[in-house]
This record gives structure tokens, sequence and C-alpha cells, in this order.
């Protein structure tokens, strides 16, 4: 474990590991709170699995974009530590699973030789920033995203105002209007536009899937491209102090514009910007390696056995970029695994051909980019002989799903073994619809829509029935989402549940009845909204009917053994462990990290730490009195009444007045060093008080 402190170059991310290991060794000691632990591990991209003892390692890739070296050495990681297996997200990540706790620090090590992070991939922080897979190469877009994605990645990666939210946070960038990225389901969506020479973004705000989705509000028709980050960074600031913390399940960014409004959201993000790092802030647009494009050559002469296969693969799965003789081309990836073994024969059979660059793509797939017309044929002949030519990338052939049951604590019912069965039907019974692209199939293990369910034409999430004694495994059906362009999009209708073995019928009689009845060149969501909602419930209704279930419909997909509703377990602390003493170690460490920021002279980072320090100190002494405020407000607010109003704490001043300096004053280097002494001094009476409480 010793072996990556002298092998990284980086000081901040040697430390980000030794810290990673401490914090596991403490846990494992009993010293740790659990639940402190869990947000430490899932910040560094370790999720706990359904399967105990083992965790799922998230690897974060900004908007999808990985090497060729870069994916061999997950490949190697992945058969050194866990399954020999990579699954690609659809935010452009690549998982890997059944991981030992304890290699993680390892692991991490090795990634980051390469250039590869976990920090921030799971956790109440920045996800994975995405953008459309074709920013760069697309015919349509006003300009290439990618540097700005890349610009709001490293930005906020470790910065203190994002750290430790009450949730994880969204963005994702598209690059035309297509809104091919989905910014409408997003905590922060932007999507490109010029006004003469000038780049800005339109801005959407406030979306997210899930059990209750909403979709996003377009606050700004153009942001100037300066304004990007600051705008995000006003934003996150407003999140992090007003945002929901107790329930979860009210603690994204769509809940706060419900629970203050739209109106009173942009004016605390406004009033913010004076408390920023930056007030204008201009991305270097160079900032990314460009790709190294093969040689202009000749390519092998190839035979191509079945010329349909190879036009309908052409005419699906490749496009023509907006650089002249260079076209993109897409690969299907089933269920969004690939195997290493594959993984390496597949960058060996491609590298004559394509650029060094690969992107993750949004649907689980993978996109190649550069390859020259005559090279066509002979990549087509590569990727069919690894079963990588599937045409129909992105149409209704192309099921996205989570690994649902597989691995994940959340998931219900199987969505991977439902994917594989649609698809092969649509294959098998439905080849006139290869090329669609109109209608979209997606499935989440549960609702929480990691498969994007909730955005799609035909959406399936996992769930169960009860059928006398017994539980089936289930699947809601929804009908009638999807992007329509610059920001608008909607969720699909949830329209009723059937016994997952039955999915099938229910795709046959949804595509044949579209089939059957739709007018010349009508949409499916023109249809659905033609025909309504209640058309598609009395449709399906025979198949809800429990009346005559068959033994296998109580075994979910991919199982043999009868199904019940069960989650997962993850680690758990051997020992009950005073959480009031955990806040107050976190305080201590927070205080510490605003020293180091102060004398490194970011002033803007030592005063988030600040803060910080003053609200874990106000919590744990709330907790003593059993007081759990649900926000940074809350506890401001009760901490006010509780013990300052109430003379158990001297102050000069009220708590609020002296925490909210933060958003009331320039981040400068006077203001940082008063603001910490008064953070240290606030400290130091909560440790005396809570020494005297102990002592009672």
């Amino acid at each position: 474990m010793q072996s990556f402190r002298t092998e990284l170059e980086n000081p901040v991310v040697e430390q980000d590991i030794i810290d990673l290991e401490l914090k596991i060794r403490a846990f494992r000691e009993g010293k740790l709170h659990d639940e402190k632990f869990r947000s430490l591990r899932l910040a560094r991209g370790v999720y706990g699995q359904r399967q105990p003892g083992v965790q799922m390692v998230r690897i974060k890739l900004p908007f999808g974009k990985v090497t060729f070296k870069q994916l061999l050495k997950i490949a190697d990681i992945s058969d050194k530590y866990a399954s020999s297996n990579l699954h690609l997200t659809t935010r452009q990540d690549i998982q890997i699973h059944y991981v030992s706790l304890d290699k993680t620090p390892e692991l991490w090590a090795e990634l980051e030789q390469d250039d590869i992070t976990l920090r921030e991939a799971c956790g109440n922080t920045v996800r994975n920033v995405t953008a459309s897979p074709t920013a760069g190469i697309d015919p349509k877009e006003p300009f290439d995203v990618s540097p700005y994605a890349h610009a709001t990645f490293a930005y906020f990666l470790r910065n203190p105002i994002c750290q430790d939210m009450g949730r994880k946070f969204k963005i994702a960038f598209s690059a035309t209007d297509d809104d091919t990225a989905f910014t409408y389901i997003h905590d922060l969506g932007f999507i490109p536009k010029l006004k003469g020479e000038a780049r800005g973004f339109k801005v959407m705000l406030g979306g997210g899937l899930g059990a209750i989705p909403s979709i996003a509000h377009p606050v700004n028709e153009f942001l100037p491209e300066d304004q990007l980050i600051p705008f995000i960074e006003s934003t996150l600031r407003v999140f992090d102090r007003h945002g929901e913390r107790n329930n979860r399940n009210k603690a994204r960014m769509k809940f706060l514009v419900q629970k203050i409004g739209l109106e009173s959201l942009l004016q605390l993000i406004a009033e913010e910007r004076i408390a920023n790092k930056v007030k204008s802030l201009d991305v270097n647009r160079n900032a990314l390696r460009p790709a190294i494009i093969p040689e202009a050559r000749t390519f092998p002469q190839v035979e191509i056995i079945n010329q349909t296969h190879y036009d309908t693969w052409r005419e699906s799965n490749v496009f023509a970029q907006k650089q002249d003789g260079f076209y993109g081309v897409y690969i299907k990836v089933l269920t969004g695994d690939i195997p290493t073994s594959k993984a390496r024969q597949l960058v060996a059979a491609i590298r004559p051909y394509v650029a060094d660059e690969i992107k993750i793509t949004i649907n689980q797939g993978l996109l190649l980019q550069y390859v020259r017309e005559a090279a066509l044929p002979a990549l087509f002949v590569a990727l069919d002989n690894l079963g990588y030519a599937i045409p129909g990338f992105n149409s209704v052939a192309d099921v996205t799903t989570c690994p649902g049951t597989d691995t994940c604590n959340l998931g219900i019912s199987n969505s991977t073994e439902m994917a594989r069965e649609l698809e092969n039907l649509i294959y098998d019974e439905y080849e006139d619809l290869i090329l669609n692209q109109d209608i979209k199939i997606k499935i989440s293990g549960c609702m929480n829509s990691c498969g994007q369910h909730g955005l799609a034409q035909i959406g399936f999430h996992g769930s169960s029935l009860k059928a006398g004694a017994k539980v089936i495994p289930a699947a809601q059906v929804l009908i009638g989402g999807g992007t329509f362009g610059d920001g608008v999009g909607r969720a699909a209708d949830k329209v009723i549940k059937v016994p997952s073995k039955r999915v099938k019928d229910v795709l046959r009689r949804v595509l044949n009845d579209y089939s059957a009845n739709q007018q010349p060149g009508e949409t499916f969501n023109a249809y659905y909204d033609r025909v309504g909602k209640d058309h598609y419930y009395q449709l399906l209704k025979p198949l809800a009917d429990l009346n005559n279930l068959t033994d296998d419909e109580f075994v979910d997909w991919g199982h043999q053994e009868t199904f019940q509703t069960a989650i997962g377990v993850g680690e758990c602390a051997g020992v009950v462990i005073d959480l009031v003493a955990t806040l107050l170690y976190e305080a201590d460490e927070k205080q510490g990290w605003a020293a180091r920021a102060f004398e490194g002279k970011a002033y803007a980072d030592a005063i988030y730490h600040a803060y910080s320090v003053f609200i874990s100190g106000a919590k744990a002494l709330l907790l003593d009195k059993g007081i759990n405020s649900s926000t940074q407000t809350g506890i401001i607010k009760e901490f006010d009444l509780h013990y300052v109003t109430a003379h158990e704490i001297q102050m000069d001043g009220t708590f609020n007045d002296i925490v909210l300096q933060i958003n009331k004053n320039e981040p400068s280097a006077e203001f940082a060093a008063s603001y910490l002494a008064e953070a240290r001094e606030f400290l130091n009476k909560v440790k005396v008080k809570r020494e005297a409480l102990v002592k009672l």
C-alpha cells in the first residue's frame, strides 16, 4: 500500500489517496461513523455493492473521453482488482465491480498514473460532467463544447463548495440544439449559442428524473462564455446552503426550486456572486490534447460477405463529421458491458483506422472518430469479427439499461437480462424498425432512473407485485417521454405495472398498435398525444391480470430462484460511534484545510472551509439537544435560537450575521483572515461547551 506514495507526481492526488487509506483504517477500527465513512468513500468513487464485502468503483471520465492507453489501463485494473468487465454508464463513466474495499487506494493510485480519477464519481458532489459525444466533430454544432465541459470538471474537482452537499449535482453540455446530452433532465444544462462571433450558452436549471421527474427551467437564453463557471459556482453555493440534507428524497435541486420558487432561487444565486472565487473566467479553448488522427494511406481490401448488413450498419452507425473526409462510427454495446479481453481486442482491431480517442456515449455505446471513408469497409470487418458491427445504434433496437439487481443495492428487479430479451425481440420480429431512431427503449432496475427510463418513448423500471401471499417481479411501464430539442423535453407517463416476464408482450402490443394506426409521417410521441394515456392503459390492461400467473413468472429474468424483494447490505462499523464527536473531528479537519488554503493564498477556498467549520460545529451542539435541522440555513437559525439567544454561547452579534458574512464580502486576504479567526474562536467555544455537557 506504500508504492503509490513515490510513484505519483501530483501531491494533491497523493494526499487524497493516503487520506482514503487512513479513512478505511479508521472505519475498520470503529473510529469513523458508518454514515460519515460512506460519504467519504462515495466522494472517492467507491460504492457499496449489493453483494456484501465488495465495492463498485466508478471511474470518472469527463464527457466520456478515453484514450486507447487509458482504456487498456482500466482493463488491466479490472483484471487485477475486479471482475474483468467494464460497464459503460449513461453518465459516460466506466464502472468495475467486485473490488475489495481495502484495495481501492492502491487501485486509484495505479489509475492516476494515466491521468484517470475516481474523485467525486459518486457521492453528494458534482458528478461526472457529461456532454454530447459528438462534441468537436458535429456538423451542426455552433462551437465545440468539450473545452467548457472540461473546464467545469477541472474547476469543481476538489472545490470546497461542493464536497459535502445535501445530494448529488449533475451538469450536462449539449453540442447542438438537438440536445443530445438531455440538458432538460439535469440540475444544470448548457446548450451552445452564438451572438455574432460571441459564444454563450442557453441555461437549463432544476431538471431531474427519479421517482418524481422534473423538467428543467430555461433561466438564461445567452450566458456569455466567461460567465459559465461563475454562474455554476454561485448556483452550487446556494444549493449547498439551502438544499435539503435530512430527507434524501427531497434533496435535489429540483425540490429546492419547488420549495423557494425559481425567482427567489435566481435572486439568491445573483447575490452569492460576490463570494465567488472568480467573477469572470475565460475558458482555454485549446486546453485539451488533440486526438491523434491516423495518417492517410492505402487501406486493405476486404470482402464484405453480407452487403445488406454493411449498408444497414453504415446507414445507422456512421455519420459524416464536420471535418471534411472523416466519419464518426458508433459501436452498439449490449447492456454497456465489455469484457476486458474484448476491450483489448477492440483497441487492437480499430487502432489502424481511427483516432486514439474514444467517446463513451450517453446510451452506453462507443463513438470512434476521424475514420477516413476508404477505411470504413476494413473497419467494419474488424468490428464484425468481434461482434461490434451490429446496426441500429440509438434506434429502437438499442436498449439502454442500468445494472439493476446484478450489482446495485437499490435494484428491485433484473434489468440487464430484460434488455437482452427486448433487443432480441426487435431483431427477430421487427427488423424493419432497426433504423427507427424515433422510438427509444430504456430500462432501470428501480424507480431512480439510472437507465433513464423516464425520458424514453417506451420505458420500464423494476418493481414488484403482490400475488396472494407471494411477490412477483414486475415492471412499471412508461410511455411518451422524449427529447424535442433546445432544452425542451418531457418525462414519460406511468401507464401500468405488469409482471416482468410479460414485457415482451407489452412491447409487441405497443409497436403493433403504433404500426397499425399511425398516420402518415406521425411520430410515436405525436401518436401518443393523439390517442392518449388511457388508450395504452386499456391496450396493456390484460397483461396486468394476475389471475393466470405461471410458475415462471415468479422468477425474475436471468434468475432460477423464486423472486424476493431484497436489497444488498453495505459495510457497517463494528461499534456505535458518537456522531457529535465525529462532527467535531470533521470541523477540526476543515479548520486545517482552511489554514492550508489561506497559506496558499487560495482565499475563497479558505473562506468556504471556514464556513464549513461554523456549520459542523453548530450542528454538533444542536445534535446534543436532539435538533437535526435539514438545511445549513436551518442549522444557523436553530443555533441562534437554542444557543445564542439562550445565552449558552456568547457571541458578538448573532450566529447568522457572523456566518453569513461569507456572501456579503469579496474573498479578499483581509476578509479571509478575519473570517478564519472567527471560525477558530467559535470552534473553541463549541469544544468547551461540548466538554461541559459530557461531564454532566
